[in-house]
């Protein structure tokens, strides 16, 4: 297994994100000494050499390549009507293109071309994007209209291992953010110093609750983009099931399965984007803010 500053260095040349060892420095935010420590071992071991990496080195980062997607795509979209009454959220269009689409791209772009797609209210009108992408599979909640996301999950507990999973109504600005390769179960999210969302409390790196708005130097808010790796997945299963089932169930997020009801299973890391690199349109009038089309 790779330490963390081998992978995050092997993960950088693979991507070709940085090449020399201040770039290096700068793309994983190590000093120079450490990461010129991680590309001795990684020379010694025969995974990266002076023209970067190895053939050996790349089959060394494909434990941690992420192998499919799942996108949450059953809700109503209540507040953004009038659009959704006969358009589900993610298949509204934004400058032309359908919300989901951008995510779709940004997966498979990454290389990730097992995408599974959990719809409910108007299931049917997803069809229209095997057109465009006929590897998609489709997984049908039938509590959509009576339970919260968790209960998209539940249909979809089998396949959280190695694997996104994604709110389907994100506009995605940064394709860059879907990366290929995971060293550990990740979050993505915004440093603030106040936020009126939904935020994560974070130290060293790992969350340690969920709320909603905080403030303060360990307040991040939250963007709905995560990975699960093979062993969170498999505990998630489980966990995701239990608390449905629980009394008030129906009623929880999916995510709070593992960073509330079920955090003692789960060490959930924080990885960083920018508010310019994904945004979140909750309202009909934001989504008229952002394209005048629909300003009328």
């Amino acid at each position: 297994m790779l330490g963390r500053t081998q992978f995050e260095v092997l993960e950088a040349l693979a991507l070709g994100t940085a090449r020399t060892q201040r770039e290096l420095a700068e793309t994983t935010k190590r000093s120079l000494g450490t990461v010129n420590k991680a590309l001795k071992e990684l020379g010694e071991a025969g995974l990266a050499d002076k023209g970067g990496i190895t053939a050996a080195g790349r089959a060394a980062l494909e434990p941690y390549r992420a192998q499919r997607a799942v996108f949450i795509a059953a809700g109503f979209g209540t507040r953004m009507v009038p659009i959704t009454f006969n358009t589900p959220k993610p298949l509204v269009r934004v400058h032309g293109i359908r919300i989901i689409d951008r995510l779709i791209d940004g997966c498979l772009a990454a290389g990730i071309t097992e995408i599974y797609v959990v719809r409910g209210y108007l299931s049917e009108l997803f069809d229209q994007l095997l057109y465009k992408y006929p590897m998609i599979k489709f997984l049908e909640n039938p509590a959509y209209n009576e339970a919260n996301n968790i209960s998209s999950a539940l249909v979809a507990r089998y396949l959280l291992s190695n694997a996104y999973v994604f709110e389907a109504d994100l506009l995605l600005k940064n394709p860059a953010i879907i990366t290929p390769y995971h060293y550990t179960s990740d979050f993505l999210a915004i440093k603030k110093q106040r936020s009126d969302d939904w935020c994560f409390r974070v130290k060293d790196g790992i969350i340690t609750e969920e709320k909603v708005g905080g403030e303060g130097d360990d307040i991040w808010q939250m963007v709905g983009i995560s990975y699960w790796n093979e062993n969170d997945g498999h505990k998630l299963s489980q966990d995701i099931q239990e608390v449905y089932a629980s009394p008030g169930g129906k009623e929880r997020y999916w995510e709070q399965v593992p960073l509330v009801y079920r955090k003692e299973h789960y060490a959930v890391a924080i990885r960083e984007c920018r508010e310019e690199d994904v945004v979140e349109i909750d309202t009909f009038g934001e989504l008229k803010a952002i394209d005048k089309t629909y300003d009328v």
